[in-house]
């Protein structure tokens, strides 16, 4: 036991020569919890989970012999965390509305009994390895449980119980390990947050996480086992866009860590994400979310631990051989949660006040995303997606510019958009992905071979457009010739009828990656037609006035990913509405 020294805001100074960098402490008459970041001689500086107000000097404190930890086992998913893993329902159930600092509960219900099922290879002296599969559980009826042999745990398998009902702390095979000595193995067990998870090797990530939404899919892709950053200012609808890519992306699993975030904005969160059925089984999406909830008026150092807390339980369903996505939002909120400890701390300040390991504490966390061969030979993946919220939108600031060098798909969000309600307001001319190559492989087999060559053909459209229209803002549209006029039509097409998307229509939320490209192949195919009646001679003002432009908008809500037979049968027509208009000009040529 020792006692409290000094005080500091979440910084507290102890008296307890025998703890070590990393431990847990509690400190106080109320219980509360930290973590040690520092010693000096006999003392040791710990950082606290908690609001410190009513602490005294003199008060006790003890190390609790372990580092923060997470437990994993049945029970972490269609559960709402706080930023140390408390789960909120059981916190609210023992202190009430607020949560009473101290308050202490167990992060998977200890009372409920799991049907454990042992795997048939398993008999007492098969030769165990961490990471192997000991049996499985059915936790929700979308996800297969399976429970692991800790990676640290090495050894003879003594005896393993039979098929049954077991709570997670239940011992369920015990090994015999190097030292001789006898571990017992339940359903659940502990990991420190801080420390990656262990596997073989690292993959090269083959296949593209496919969120339904057609800029990021088609002109921005991510793989699965990748990193991405949702860079945006307040009111460009990052939280919106989070959402629809947890409702809708083909991974298995689901985390969602709020850091710091509005209280309001993550409570919309934690009344909208249960109410979601999803939309690959049918079945409630919380049966494969799990969420953390950390809001921006809690203790700043939980807000720090959160996205460990959240990476660690991730690995560990990547471990059981799930693809994962990992939603963090905001890590520029975790970010100043550093910049206040540091500063505290009196570390020297550099870029506007964040400390010089800003970007490699950064770049330590994005490193645990990809995609690997885990320790029982099978392969999983954790995909992350770090919004950033950069003060004003300015992009240069140190978090984004920082994540910048670290990901490699950047969904730049722009106000500008926002404003226009043009969503998902992602700026086409910002974002970039470094998957293109590995991606362009995927469209190539799966959907068509020409996703390269449609999607360089439509930024380039873009990125033309953009200049005309800056002519066009200085002296007007007459001033462009009626190639010129057409490219900027050409490219409203593309803007409004494929990169403008609904996620509040039911047919227009998602889109497959066939109806993605279908819709990208058709505007061009437009623009390509109306080109080459433009250069013949025809007056663009004709063109801009036929009904097939008006329709070719309105496609992507009225066909959904299942009717592409009826699309395709749209799109066929349009060679034949080009012709009667190059037909119609050519009569009256000759008259």
């Amino acid at each position: 036991m020792g006692r409290i020294v000094e005080i500091n805001g979440p910084i507290v100074r102890l008296e307890l020569p025998q703890t070590v960098i990393g431990e847990q402490v509690r400190v106080g008459a109320l219980g509360l919890t930290g973590e040690v970041i520092g010693r000096d001689g006999d003392t040791a500086l710990a950082q606290m989970y908690e609001n410190t107000e009513g602490l005294r000097p003199g008060e006790a404190a003890e190390g609790l012999g372990h580092a923060l930890s997470v437990e994993l086992g049945p029970g972490l998913l269609n559960a709402i965390f706080d930023g140390v893993q408390r789960p909120l329902s059981a916190v609210r159930a023992k202190s009430g509305d607020r949560i009473a600092r101290g308050v202490e509960v167990p992060a998977l219900p200890r009372e409920r009994r799991w049907a454990f099922r042992p795997q048939a290879r398993h008999e007492a002296g098969t030769r165990l390895e961490g990471g192997d599969v000991l049996g499985t559980v059915q936790e929700t009826a979308s996800i297969e449980h399976r429970i692991l042999v800790p990676p640290d745990v090495q050894g003879e398998l003594l005896e393993i119980a039979p098929a049954g009902e077991y709570t997670v702390d239940e011992t369920i095979a015990r090994v015999r390990v190097r030292d001789g000595s006898v571990r017992k193995l339940s359903l659940s067990h502990r990991w420190p947050v801080r420390t990656p998870r262990p596997f073989r090797r690292r993959d090269h990530a083959v296949k593209p996480l496919i969120t339904g939404q057609r800029i990021l899919d088609t002109f921005y892709p991510l793989l699965k086992g990748g990193k991405a950053a949702i860079p945006g200012p307040f009111g460009a609808g990052k939280t919106m866009l989070q959402q629809q890519i947890a409702r809708w992306c083909n991974a298995e699993i689901v985390i969602y860590v709020g850091c710091g975030e509005r209280g309001n904005e993550l409570t919309d969160v934690l009344e909208f994400m249960p109410e979601l059925k999803d939309p690959h089984t049918g079945r409630p999406l919380m049966e494969r979310t799990l969420l953390v909830a950390n809001t921006s008026n809690m203790p700043v150092v939980a807000r720090e631990a959160s996205i460990y807390v959240g990476i660690t339980i991730a690995e560990y369903f990547r471990d059981q051989g799930y693809d994962v996505v990992m939603v963090a939002d905001s890590t520029s909120r975790w970010a100043e949660a550093l910049r206040e400890v540091a500063g505290r701390l009196g570390q020297m300040p550099v870029e506007e006040g964040y400390p010089a390991y800003l970007g490699s504490r950064l770049a330590s966390f994005y490193e645990r995303a990809g995609r690997v061969e885990t320790l029982s030979g099978g392969h999983g993946s954790v995909t992350l997606i770090g919004a950033v919220s950069p003060p004003g939108g300015d992009f240069s600031e140190p978090v984004t510019s920082h994540t910048k060098e670290i990901i490699q798909t950047f969904w730049a969000l722009s106000k500008e958009l926002a404003d226009a309600r043009h969503y998902p307001a992602v700026d086409w001319l910002e974002s970039f992905s470094g998957y293109v190559p590995s991606a362009a492989k995927w469209w190539a087999e799966n959907v068509d071979p020409g996703w390269e060559a449609a999607r360089s053909e439509a930024l380039e459209l873009l990125t033309e457009s953009e200049e005309l229209q800056r002519i066009v803002n200085l002296v007007g549209v007459e001033a462009l010739s009626s190639e010129q006029r057409w490219t900027l039509e050409a490219a409203g097409l593309i803007k409004e009828g494929v990169l403008q998307q609904s996620a509040t229509d039911e047919v227009d939320s998602f889109a497959s990656p066939e109806k993605q490209y279908v819709l990208l192949d058709a505007m061009l195919q437009i623009r390509a037609q109306g080109m080459r009646l433009v250069k013949l001679g025809a007056p663009v003002r004709r063109l801009l006035q036929l009904p097939l432009l008006a329709q070719a908008r309105r496609w992507k809500s009225q066909y959904p990913s299942e009717e592409m037979a009826a699309l395709r049968a749209q799109i066929a027509e349009i060679p034949g509405i080009f012709e009667r208009v190059a037909l119609e000009y050519a009569e009256r040529t000759v008259e």
